[in-house]
């Protein structure tokens, strides 16, 4: 039980602030409300994918936890932001590991820093994870240098335990990084996620799943090695900025952008292999030049033509990340619940299905009438 084997981790993960979050309302079963996704767990209070992390989001009413997989050198999934952790853990202190830092193209971009896939597991165990925006969430820097990267498997052994004791399904909601890039590498995710699924029977027989990928043919892939044999898992198509192309697509000279998989026709081809869409909220309802709130559009009902469900990303719960007109005083680093609260409530009224939040709680609040 991963509970006995990091006492302290749960002492901390649950230790409790003054805000709207003690407090969030009960949780409904999942099938009967919008769905609360915990973004990287409850990133505005502890550093992102952290078992600290997502137990703070369960603690705080999330239906499901996001773990971003990325790949170590001997094949494990472990759970960053991105494949480059120089900004998530403390790496750059770590002296015997100087010479690894170097510089890839990643999905078309120059990147540099220190990545998973030049570490082994054992390797990656002796780093320790840190505050991702620490100009924004300055009280998360105190747990830095205390909680290690998160495997897969951890992660399910954790949902699986916090489903028992919360006596509720604990959705799992993974997002499969760079599949084409780590493919070439002579990694292929996709089959290592389906290996662990398969062999977690929480995951194989009881949670409630999504995986998401902002590429295509690993979807289609999966929809494939899927089938009709695991109901429970479904399929989640992210999409990015409007102009961007998924990265399968640029390799394969497809000249599609993002912009196109949202129109009818594209919403209906991503509904021949996967259950949802994921787009950023400013697709759904665009800020106007002043930032304030605009209109929404039609994507939440072009998609829900096609029978596919919305869940958009992501709210937060700082001035800096909400709509001008919802602005709390103060800088921008500054919680404003009630900011945050009514954000939600304006893209629940524009009919999503679940949500990306980094402060799950405040989403349960947005959900309580």
């Amino acid at each position: 039980m991963l509970i006995a084997r990091f006492p302290a981790l749960f002492a901390i993960a649950l230790t409790n602030f003054p805000t709207i979050a003690n407090a969030a309302p009960p949780v409904k079963p999942i099938a009967e409300h919008v769905l609360v996704i915990g973004h990287r767990g409850a990133s505005a209070w502890r550093p992102e994918h952290t078992l600290a992390s997502y137990a703070k989001a369960i603690e705080d009413g999330a239906d499901f936890i996001e773990p971003d997989l990325v790949m170590t050198k001997d094949g494990v999934l472990v759970a960053r932001h991105e494949n480059e952790i120089a900004g998530t853990t403390d790496v750059v202190s770590h002296t015997e590991f100087a010479a690894r830092r170097t510089t890839k193209i990643i999905d078309g971009h120059a990147v540099s820093g220190w990545f998973t896939e030049d570490f082994t597991l054992t390797e990656l165990k002796t780093l320790r994870a840190r505050e991702r925006l620490p100009e924004i969430r300055r009280a998360n820097m105190k747990f830095d240098g205390q909680f290690e990267v998160p495997t897969f498997d951890e992660i399910v052994e954790f949902a699986a335990a916090q489903a028992k004791s919360q006596e509720r399904p604990i959705g799992i909601y993974p997002e499969i990084k760079h599949s084409t890039y780590f493919r070439a590498l002579g990694l292929p995710m996709e089959d290592v996620v389906l290996a662990a699924i398969r062999k977690h029977p929480y995951t194989a027989q009881i949670a409630p799943l999504f995986l998401q990928s902002f590429e295509t043919a690993n979807l289609k892939y999966l929809r494939g090695q899927l089938g009709t044999g695991m109901p429970n898992v479904k399929l989640i198509q992210l999409l990015g900025e409007a102009a961007e192309r998924p990265w399968d697509l640029v390799v394969a000279n497809d000249p599609r952008t993002y912009a196109d998989l949202m129109q009818p026709q594209g919403l209906h081809a991503i509904a021949r292999y996967a259950d949802a869409i994921g787009p950023n909220k400013l697709a759904i309802i665009p800020r106007k030049a002043d930032g304030t709130l605009s209109q929404p559009t039609s994507l939440v009902a072009n998609a829900h033509a096609q029978n596919l469900l919305v869940h958009p990303y992501t709210f937060r719960p700082e001035n800096f990340f909400l709509p001008n007109d919802m602005h709390a005083p103060g800088d921008p680093a500054t919680r404003n619940d009630a900011g945050a609260v009514a954000e939600i409530r304006a893209y629940l009224n524009a009919g999503i299905d679940g949500f990306f939040t980094d402060d799950p709680a405040i989403g349960r609040w947005a959900l309580a009438r």
